[in-house]
């Protein structure tokens, strides 16, 4: 078996993503950075978008899908009088109208668009459509329907008002698209609108007091520090589960969890707990499981020693 090229490094970046890159290059500005061995994000940014990317190392991307499925809030602006083909300043004039929305109108609508709701993706999106991703068809010119999918605005409030644009503020569940939002909005009120500006201040429990730039990475990594300072700003792997129980494990029982095998929750000062659950021993993650019938079944185990 081939060893892993880098470090063994374990844990969460919280990236201030810049504008201009798209999060795949992200990440691996960031691998580099850490010359970590293994590297993912817990929900993709467009180019077009700045904010919070947050990239798991090691180990910690084995808790990708509990940040993935937390709620997010974004603040972005709407430029109406024009609909482009991917709902964003990136993309091509499709249609254009003189008309402009004032504030009343705008918040008459907003309602219409939080809850649950039905939203239609943008063309240029990464949904795959039989194997293929949306955005390589539509740059291809290809025709193609995408189907209408369910998400949850909790919030939509107006930020600033401008003579052609309007700022918004929005907390959502995943798989909610900004753009379909702006896309949608200018469409019911008549004058047409796509993105100019996106900003993600939230992922899950992760917000702007725990991000740090690109600029401030790279600089870290070549001062004197070195890697000694990266490290001092990588969070640990179980930053990513605050929203479920912790439960502390002797050794042995944690040999268990880490060979699969579930184990028993016993003694007089025993939690009582069910559901979703994450045990340590020693003070490191052992693994992400399920308590059923006084019972913790791993689901995830993790290695942090290598």
């Amino acid at each position: 078996m081939r060893k892993p090229k880098g470090l063994p490094t374990h844990g969460w970046v919280i990236l201030d993503k810049p504008q201009g890159l798209t999060s795949t290059d992200a990440v691996n500005r960031v691998k580099r950075l850490f010359t970590a061995q293994k590297a993912g994000h817990a929900g993709t940014l467009d180019p077009l978008a700045t904010g919070i990317l947050p990239i798991a190392l090691g180990e910690a991307t084995k808790t990708v899908p509990y940040v993935v499925d937390g709620e997010k809030s974004y603040r972005f602006t709407v430029t109406w009088g024009a609909e482009t083909d991917t709902d964003d300043s990136e993309g091509k004039v499709t249609a254009t109208n003189e008309a402009r929305p004032s504030q009343a109108a705008i918040e008459a609508i907003l309602r219409d668009f939080m809850g649950d709701i039905q939203q239609m993706p943008p063309q240029y999106s990464a949904i795959k459509v039989e194997g293929a991703r949306a955005y390589d068809l539509a740059r291809e010119g290809q025709v193609f329907e995408l189907a209408a999918r369910q998400v949850t605005v909790h919030e939509l409030t107006i930020r600033e008002m401008a003579a052609n644009s309007t700022t918004f503020d929005c907390d959502c569940g995943k798989g909610t698209y900004v753009r379909s939002l702006a896309r949608d909005m200018g469409r019911r009120l008549g004058c047409l609108g796509h993105v100019t500006q996106l900003r993600r201040t939230r992922v899950g429990g992760f917000d702007e007091t725990h991000a740090i730039s690109l600029d401030k990475l790279t600089e870290l990594a070549n001062s004197a520090a070195g890697r000694d300072g990266l490290m001092s700003v990588l969070r640990p792997v179980e930053t990513a589960l605050d929203d479920i129980p912790a439960l502390t494990v002797s050794s042995s029982d944690a040999a268990r969890l880490i060979r699969g095998q579930a184990i028993l929750i016993r003694g007089a000062g025993a939690p009582i707990l069910t559901g979703p659950v994450y045990a340590t021993s020693r003070g490191s993650i052992v693994a992400v499981g399920e308590i059923r019938q006084g019972e913790m079944h791993p689901i995830r185990v993790f290695n942090l020693s290598s």
